[in-house]
C-alpha cells in the first residue's frame, strides 16, 4: 500500500486533448519509465513486447501502483511525485480500466456488477441498478443483466466489464489486452462491438494489445514502446516509447 499523501480528486475539465508526462521507476528500480504522450479524444495502442511496461503504464495511470521514483502528471497535474510525497489514489482518478481477465465478481449478477462501482460511491442499490440498467441499455446487454457470470461467455463477460468500467463516465479509459482470453469467433464478435463502444466515447482510450488486426481495426493511432534496454551490471530496463 502507498503511504504517501493523498492528493485531490483529479479532473481533466472536459479537455480533449491529454497529455502525458512519466519519468520514474518502478519494480525497486529494475524498470525506468521516461514518456511523454499526447494524445486527443483518440483509440491509441499500446505495443511492445512483454515486459516493457505496457501494463504498468495503465497501472500507473490508474492509480493502482505507485511509482517507486519520479513523478506522473496528466494535463499538469501531479498525480504521482515520490519527492514531494505526493499520490492520488485510483478512486480518485477519474478512470476507467478493463483488465485482460475481466474480474467480475462472481457472486453478483451482470447488472450488479456494472452497479458496484457507483455503490462504492455511496448511492443505494436501487438507484446504482437503474444507473446499470440505463448504461447496459445503451450498450446493447441489457439481456444479460439477471445473468450470473458463470452462465455468461467470455465475450458476453468482456461486454459487462466495459460496461462496468464506464459507469462513472471516466474521463480515460484503459484496456489491458481486452479480447486476448477470448477464441477467435468471440474476438471478431466482440471487436466489431468494442469498436462501436470506445467511438462514441469521448476522451481518450489507451489499448494494450499485441494483435496487429485489433490495433488495425479499434486503434486511431499505434504507440510502440521500444526494445527495452537492458544494463547489464544491474538488470535495469529502461523503456522509452518510439512516436
Amino acid at each position: 500500500m502507498c503511504s504517501r499523501a493523498c492528493g485531490h480528486a483529479w479532473k481533466l475539465d472536459g479537455e480533449a486533448l491529454v497529455s502525458v508526462l512519466l519519468k520514474g521507476s518502478v519494480r525497486q528500480g529494475r524498470l525506468i519509465l521516461d514518456m511523454d504522450i499526447v494524445a486527443e479524444d483518440e483509440i491509441v495502442a499500446i505495443s511492445g513486447v512483454n515486459g516493457i511496461g505496457k501494463t504498468t503504464f495503465l497501472k500507473l495511470l490508474a492509480g493502482l501502483l505507485p511509482l517507486d521514483t519520479g513523478i506522473l502528471q496528466v494535463n499538469g497535474i501531479v498525480l504521482d511525485d515520490v519527492d514531494n510525497q505526493i499520490f492520488v489514489p485510483a478512486h480518485l482518478r477519474n478512470v476507467g480500466m478493463v483488465f485482460q481477465d475481466n474480474v467480475l465478481l462472481p457472486f453478483l449478477s451482470a447488472i450488479d456488477n456494472v452497479a458496484y462501482p457507483i455503490m462504492a460511491t455511496g448511492i443505494r442499490r436501487q438507484q446504482a441498478r437503474q444507473y446499470a440498467r440505463d448504461a447496459m441499455g445503451q450498450h446493447g446487454i441489457i439481456h444479460l443483466a439477471e445473468m450470473k457470470p458463470i452462465q455468461l461467455s467470455g465475450g458476453q463477460q468482456q461486454r459487462v466489464a466495459l460496461v462496468r468500467a464506464l459507469i462513472n463516465r471516466p474521463q480515460m479509459v484503459l484496456l489491458d489486452e481486452p479480447l486476448s482470453a477470448l477464441d477467435a469467433d468471440a474476438r471478431r464478435e466482440v471487436r466489431a462491438w468494442l469498436a462501436v463502444q470506445l467511438r462514441s466515447l469521448p476522451g481518450t482510450k489507451f489499448v494494450v494489445t499485441h494483435d496487429r488486426v485489433d490495433i488495425a481495426e479499434l486503434c486511431d493511432r499505434e504507440i510502440a514502446f521500444t526494445q527495452p534496454q537492458i544494463h547489464p551490471e544491474n538488470g535495469v530496463t529502461q523503456t522509452t516509447i518510439v512516436r
